[in-house]
Order: C-alpha cells, then sequence, then structure tokens
C-alpha cells in the first residue's frame, strides 16, 4: 500500500546509521573513525515544520555558500510506544519513503566546533516523497528478521541528470529495528513521528569532497536534485532563490 506524506508530522529525528558515510566525511577532513559511534545509534532533532514535498522548491539559506544534499530513507511511526524493544520495533513503522536532509555545509562547520550539534546548518528543510511505502510492498527486498531486518534497495542521487550518488539499503550498519529501540528509550514514540536513516555511502557532495566532487561545485539556484530507492519511487526537488 502507498499513501501521501502528510503536510505536517509531529517531529523528525534523523540517525547516522551508514558506516561508509560517517568514515569517508570524516577522513576527508583528516579524522579518523569515532569507535564510540559502534556502541549506539546516534541523531539529532531536525525541524518538522521545514518540510518540503516532491516536486517543490527548496529555498536556499541566504548564507550559505555549500548547499548540499543528502540522500537518505526515513520511516513513520504509526502506534505510540514507549520503550519498545527491538525484536518488537518493526511492527511500529507505518511506511518507507526518500528523504534529502538538505545541509548548509559552511554553516553546520561552523556550528560543530561549539559542540552542541547541527543547526542552522539544517533546520531550513528537508524533503520527503514521493509517497510512504508499507513494508509489505518490499517483502521480496528484506534479507533477514526481527530486529536484524534489512532490505536489498538501490538507492541514487543525480544533479541535473548527472548521476552522483549511488548506495544500497541493505548497507545500513544500525537497523531501523535499532533506531527505534534508542528514539524510544524512556520517551514516547507518537504515531506520525518521523525517522531518518542518515546519508547513505556517497550519498552526498560532502562525502564526495564538494567542489572536486564530480560536479564540481556545491550546489545553487536552478538545480534540479533528483534521488531514487528501489521499490519506493523518485523524489526531486529544485533549489531555489532565498526567502526575502
Amino acid at each position: 500500500m502507498r499513501f501521501p506524506v502528510p503536510d505536517k508530522i509531529n517531529s523528525l529525528r534523523d540517525f547516522y546509521a551508514f558506516e561508509q558515510h560517517v568514515k569517508t566525511a570524516r577522513a576527508n577532513r583528516g579524522k579518523e573513525m569515532l569507535p564510540d559511534w559502534y556502541d549506539i545509534p546516534v541523531f539529532y532533532f531536525s525541524n518538522h515544520n521545514a518540510l518540503f514535498l516532491h516536486g517543490q522548491t527548496v529555498p536556499k539559506p541566504r548564507a550559505t555558500q555549500w548547499l548540499d544534499y543528502e540522500l537518505e530513507i526515513a520511516f513513520i511511526i504509526n502506534q505510540d510506544g514507549i520503550n519498545i524493544p527491538a525484536e518488537k520495533a518493526m511492527d511500529y513503522i507505518g511506511g518507507v519513503t526518500i528523504m534529502n536532509d538538505w545541509s548548509a555545509r559552511d554553516l553546520q562547520r561552523k556550528e560543530m566546533k561549539v559542540g552542541l550539534g547541527p543547526a542552522k546548518g539544517k533546520d531550513f528543510a528537508t524533503s520527503l516523497g514521493p509517497e510512504f511505502v508499507t513494508l509489505d510492498e518490499l517483502e521480496n527486498r528484506r534479507i533477514g528478521s526481527g530486529a536484524d531486518t534489512r532490505y536489498d534497495l538501490d538507492m541514487t542521487a543525480k544533479v541535473n541528470g548527472t548521476l552522483l550518488s549511488r548506495g544500497n539499503l541493505k548497507d545500513i550498519y544500525f537497523t531501523f529495528a535499532q533506531m527505534i529501540e534508542r528514539a524510544s528509550a524512556d520517551v514516547m514514540l507518537f504515531a506520525g513521528d518521523v525517522i531518518g536513516s542518515g546519508t547513505v555511502g556517497t550519498g552526498c557532495l560532502l562525502e564526495l569532497k564538494g567542489e572536486q566532487s564530480p560536479l564540481g561545485r556545491w550546489l545553487n539556484v536552478g538545480d534540479v536534485v533528483t534521488m531514487e530507492i528501489d521499490g519506493i519511487g523518485v523524489l526531486e526537488n529544485t533549489v531555489g532563490e532565498p526567502r526575502a
């Protein structure tokens, strides 16, 4: 079954669950992999009120020169729950969709030096779409079961028709179930909450070394970003002029 992405969602958590993305992004900054990353799935809260749907124009933040996309998958919670064990967590997923976690890398880099986490580097836009797909439609792509459930789904991103990113959901390190278990620890999850996976390997310009990427630059006004995930569809947005 498929159903539309709602205009409003309750909350938006975004995890950091693909090892390749974390390793490569850190290596590009001359940093080694953090051993602590393997201990627990971590996430941050993004701005659930800055939601853009398939086909909509996403305004570029006025202050950024390093605008980036991030190719992710997201799922929506279908029932309330707290302290959900990973073994039961898949029952709490109402559907999955494509997510573009737009990022202002120059703003993010400055903020992260303080040690609190991203804010203005992230809070201006997140795209979801084209629609949510229930997991029964992806059953033939399922690998494993219970808390170890993964899906064999190719993920790609193009800018102006040029393929830049390609990964696969099966390579995720922390599973959907582990994310739900972590997110619901001592906190109620509500139906309508959305959780993102974090960026798949190669899934952003930062990981492709920004101005040294095949695109040769960061995103500009007029660029069309097209993301596709097997079995889900295509999410496409155009970068627009900054808001007044």
